[in-house]
Parts: structure tokens; C-alpha cells; sequence
């Protein structure tokens, strides 16, 4: 995060009176992460080993994620589950999947290199676990400074 100015009219902001100082991430889309990620009205969305005090922006009013999976047989439209190494991915995947919807998503997040956080996990390795499940990947995109995440969904043959 860096201090900058910003023009809070183009931001659509109310009140905004021109340039300000204001909090913003440098390098990324500033695009809200519940857009990012396609979240829609109505989705039910549950997150898997999120960071303390993890918050999805921009999600629409009505939902509202599940921070706990919990026991109960609940499907899902979409899953982000943060996955710090290869050995929680490759444990939770065949867990997650049939918690979601037949056209539901699992955004897997794991550790930037940039980020200084110790992994043994990047997209390919994400790619390595999921295809023998049926699954394949459609997207990629930032989930902040720290997460890269990468969109897996069913193969249309198995939906």
C-alpha cells in the first residue's frame, strides 16, 4: 500500500473534493475483489483457512461469506480457500470440490513469491493437483499484496 493522490471524483466517490491523499494499492486493477473474483447477487460463497481479518470488497449486500465450512453438506457457488503450501491444497482440494455447486468455482489462493511468505506452491503446482480431479483452470488474478488465486472449475464433460 502506498500514499498517493487520488481524484475521488473519478473514483465516484460522494463528497469528493478533487485530489486527496488517500490509501491505494500500486500495481493492481482497482477493481473490488468480489468483481475479480465474479461474484454474484445471491451466490453462496464460504471461505476455506482465510488470513485474520480477510475482507472480500465489493461483495453485493446479500452475501454474506461463510468463514467456516463446518460439517454440514452445504454446495457453494464459490470457495476461496488460501492455501499456504502444496501439502493443504492437495489435502483440502478433493475436500472442497464436492462442496461445490456442478457449475460452481474454488479460487485457490496461495503465497506471492514477491510476497516474502515461505510456499512451495505456484500456479503450475495448482494445475498439477487439480486436473486429475476434473477440474481445470480459467482465470488468474491478484487477491491482494500478499495472494496470488487461481480459478478452478469442472470440466464441462463433468458438470
Amino acid at each position: 500500500m502506498v500514499w498517493r493522490r487520488v481524484d475521488r471524483r473519478k473514483q465516484g466517490q460522494a463528497g469528493g473534493r478533487g485530489d486527496t491523499w488517500g490509501m491505494t494499492t500500486v500495481g493492481y486493477s482497482g477493481k473490488p475483489l468480489a468483481a475479480k473474483l465474479g461474484i454474484k447477487p445471491g451466490y453462496a460463497v464460504a471461505l476455506d483457512n482465510a488470513p485474520a481479518g480477510f475482507v472480500i470488497e465489493g461483495l453485493p449486500s446479500e452475501v454474506v461469506p461463510l468463514e467456516r465450512l463446518g460439517r454440514a453438506p452445504a454446495q457453494y457457488d464459490l470457495i476461496l480457500a488460501f492455501c499456504p503450501d502444496r501439502a493443504r491444497l492437495a489435502k483440502r482440494l478433493p475436500v472442497l470440490l464436492p462442496r461445490t455447486t456442478t457449475a460452481g468455482m474454488i479460487w485457490v489462493a496461495w503465497p506471492k513469491r514477491a510476497s516474502g511468505v515461505p510456499t512451495d506452491l505456484d500456479e503450475n503446482g495448482v494445475r498439477e493437483l487439480a486436473l486429475p480431479l476434473g477440474v481445470v483452470d480459467v482465470k488468474v488474478c491478484a487477491i491482494d499484496a500478499t495472494w496470488s488465486g487461481l480459478k478452478l472449475v469442472r470440466r464441462l464433460a463433468n458438470r
